[in-house]
């Protein structure tokens, strides 16, 4: 029995005999639906952070080149998985957080006029190059080069945003609720590596993206507070 990729015959036999699935047989299956979940939820994960910035029509304490990376991250990350064919659930979140993050540095843009030469220049460099790169179209070589390089590329996406956080003990406009659901993604998306026998080059790119957000989230947690006690105070 076979749904969208998810054997379910190990675990409904098991408990048609009334006996409780065995590790072996549980463990693919809650990678397969935790999968396919993270795809649903990877629909609104960059939602809230969307919502903030058109809310206050403002980016203050955001970082445009990180989210300008991780754009760049997302679109080698989906390309590789692509090429690699690996089943839409261990992947499928990707395209979801890519477009999400296009129409996020758009935002950032709109609201960050003027907008100087050097980021119009990126923006077509990137609109140049990415086609080429999601179809596969490069030397298979250069091409596992590429991925190798997309963890530092999402570990720099995040530097700038940590590094700007500490420096203004304040962390602006970003969205709590992206972070967290950021974070969570990762630490799913270890697991369902593991399970799915996934490269050990994809691994630890999810394993860099639970330290990274945890660390803006925890940055959320620390300057949040005294930045609310102090308005508290003032009024």
């Amino acid at each position: 029995m076979d749904y969208l990729g998810i054997d379910l015959s190990c675990a409904i036999g098991s408990l048609r005999n009334g006996e409780f699935p065995e590790k072996d047989c549980l463990l693919p299956l809650i990678s397969k639906l935790l999968g396919y979940f993270l795809v649903a939820a990877s629909i609104t994960v960059k939602l809230p952070q969307i919502m903030k910035i058109v809310q206050h029509k403002s980016v203050r304490g955001l970082s445009v080149v990180a989210f300008e990376l991780e754009v760049v991250g997302y679109t080698i990350s989906l390309a590789y998985c692509l090429h690699k064919g690996l089943p839409f659930s261990a992947f499928g979140e990707m395209a979801f957080l890519l477009i999400q993050a296009l129409i996020l540095v758009a935002c950032i843009y709109y609201f960050s006029q003027p907008v100087s030469m050097t980021t119009w220049v990126r923006a077509l460099l990137y609109c140049s190059v990415a086609p080429t790169v999601l179809a596969g179209q490069i030397n298979p070589t250069l091409f596992d080069a590429l991925y190798a390089s997309q963890h530092a590329i999402f570990l720099f996406a995040r530097l700038p945003q940590i590094w700007k956080n500490f420096k203004n003990k304040s962390t602006g406009e970003l969205s709590f609720l992206t972070f967290f659901m950021n974070f969570a993604g990762s630490i799913v998306r270890v697991f369902t590596s593991i399970q799915e026998n996934a490269p050990l080059s994809i691994l630890t790119g999810f394993a860099l993206g639970v330290f990274t957000n945890g660390t803006i989230l925890s940055q959320i947690f620390l300057y949040q507070k005294p930045a609310a006690a102090k308005e508290k105070k003032a009024n």
